[in-house]
């Protein structure tokens, strides 16, 4: 017999053995009826269940079928990132007259001039400056202007890994934007040169006692100990879980997380559902003027949106100008999780547009919405959306996923396991090391750079030199019966409404700046 044979049969025994025990397992199991009463062949069921997305991402979905981000959105971010060419061919394969909700730009007759190379004013990495001073109107020491519109939103380290929040702050330096910490803590990986906004959850992770209440010194000690931290963010709710605590499942924990955060390993880390150094707008206001007061440095909060009651109670409590948030991070409910509920992630929480426009007017007409710096956060990443999203009052937005599509996302979806296959959302060290800081720091800020470009231009095509500066009735959506309404129309927005300051639309008007330096410096300088 050859050796050729030989090894031939052992596969073939080898192969019958298997089969033998996977029978023996399936039939003698009681928990699984499919693999009890079919053996062996059973188990395909859950092999094809498990490849179907893959399957469906790839081969079978068209360009705009997928959620959370389709296959033509995906690629428009990535291309972007990588510096390749992000155009498509052919025309439009939208559906624009039969699909609800369609959003359309109402271009201008008489548009503003594009920017090109040689031209006064050009700047290759397209500055953007925010729309108002962040912390000016409440006389902040530490007030200033923001250089980017355009901001990384929270993802704390922790849901993502060490690499790619390292990618994250790299890139925020490079491409001149704040980057939000997060819930979890400042962490060596945020101090990379970024610029950041602190953000303070119901964890007060960072900044906790023992026993996990908040603690003003360790809070004033961090803040004195790295000068990028330049905001900080208390954060009531988000979008994809609303009403739910942050959630670390107990397998992403490290020994590094468990040291930055104060939290034990082993278990999952649930954060409270709700603060314990305030519970109503008066308390929060209190908070917030302490904030400031001890660190100098701009404060606002971060909510989602479900019952009004906490804007009405803030704007009423804001009136006579002694106490105030300095800026309001609007979270829609479509916005992204590294886990949550599938109920409160589905259902809970009104979605972006509708959420923003309801706490907008209610600062609008108690005459607050100039005091405010308003956020928007909630699948902004698209110019097209973004646009929408200023026209209706946002002042700077924030992004997360698209950023992580930047850095090498390909929206697996298993954020919640800790297996990544991106390396961004796992801590399992054979998967993180696949991540190039270096290299996704500048994949990244390419992405800032397109984006504050596509907002650049769309904007001067609408006739204005800032996104800030275009108005809801220059956005129409469509409907699926040949019928449409002006964005303004849609929301109940007076002429005006959605515009910052005089001042600032004036200096924003007058855009592009000399330099975009100009618009990091604070407030005494901007």
């Amino acid at each position: 017999m050859s050796l050729a044979t030989l090894l031939g049969l052992c596969l073939l025994a080898l192969l019958v053995g298997a089969v033998v025990v996977l029978l023996i397992l399936d039939l003698s199991q009681r928990s699984n009826a499919i693999q009890h009463n079919y053996p062996v062949v059973g188990r395909f069921r859950f092999l094809l269940s498990a490849l179907g997305p893959k399957l469906r991402q790839y081969i079978v979905a068209a360009n705009d079928e997928e959620r959370p981000f389709s296959r033509d959105q995906r690629h428009w971010i990535r291309a972007s990132a990588d510096r390749k060419n992000n155009y498509f061919g052919f025309g439009s394969d939208n559906d624009m007259e039969r699909s609800p909700n369609y959003l359309i730009l109402r271009h201008s007759s008489f548009p503003l001039p594009d920017l090109h190379p040689g031209t006064p004013g050009y700047d290759s990495s397209y500055p953007l400056p925010g729309a108002k001073v962040l912390g000016q109107s409440r006389g902040r020491q530490k007030a200033f202007r923001p250089a980017s519109l355009v901001n990384i939103s929270a993802m704390s380290y922790g849901s993502l890994s060490s690499t790619a929040v390292s990618a994250m702050n790299r890139g925020a330096k490079i491409a001149g934007v704040l980057h939000n910490t997060g819930e979890g803590g400042v962490a060596p990986y945020h101090l990379e040169g970024g610029d950041l906004i602190w953000q303070l959850g119901t964890g007060y992770f960072g900044c906790r006692t023992e026993s996990g209440d908040f603690s003003l010194q360790h809070l004033v000690d961090t803040v004195q100990a790295n000068p990028t931290i330049r905001a900080l963010e208390v954060k009531l709710s988000q979008g994809a879980k609303p009403g739910v605590g942050g959630i670390l499942p107990a397998e992403k924990i490290t020994a590094e997380i468990s040291r930055i955060r104060g939290i034990p390993r082993g278990k999952d880390c649930l954060s409270p559902n709700a603060h314990t150094a305030f519970s109503n707008a008066d308390e929060l206001l209190d908070f917030v003027e302490t904030l400031a007061d001890a660190t100098g440095l701009p404060v606002g909060i971060k909510s989602a949106v479900g019952e009004l009651d906490l804007f009405h109670d803030l704007a009423r409590e804001m009136e006579d100008g002694q106490r105030g948030i300095d800026f309001l991070t609007v979270d829609g409910g479509e916005g992204g999780t590294g886990a949550g509920p599938l109920a409160f992630t589905d259902h809970v929480a009104l979605p972006f547009q509708l959420a923003f426009t309801r706490v907008y007017k209610i600062f609008h007409q108690a005459g607050l919405s100039d005091r405010i710096t308003f956020i928007g956060s909630g699948k902004l990443g698209l110019p097209e959306r973004a646009m929408l999203a200023f026209a209706i009052g946002c002042d700077m937005i924030q992004v997360a996923r698209e950023a992580m599509l930047a850095i090498g996302c390909i929206q697996a979806q298993r954020c919640h396991q800790g297996n990544c296959p991106a390396g961004i959302a796992t801590h399992r060290p054979w998967l993180v090391k696949g991540l190039d800081p270096q290299v996704k720091a500048h994949a990244l800020a390419n992405y800032f750079v397109v984006l504050r470009k596509e907002l650049t231009r769309l904007s001067r095509a609408c006739g204005v030199a800032h996104p800030a500066l275009l108005t809801a009735d220059r956005l129409e959506i469509l409907d699926d019966r040949f019928g449409s309404i002006t964005a303004a129309e849609l929301f109940g927005y007076s002429p005006g409404m959605g515009l910052p300051s005089e001042d600032d639309a004036e200096l924003l008007a007058a855009l592009p700046l000399s330099t975009a330096a100009e618009s990091s410096h604070p407030a005494s300088a901007a």
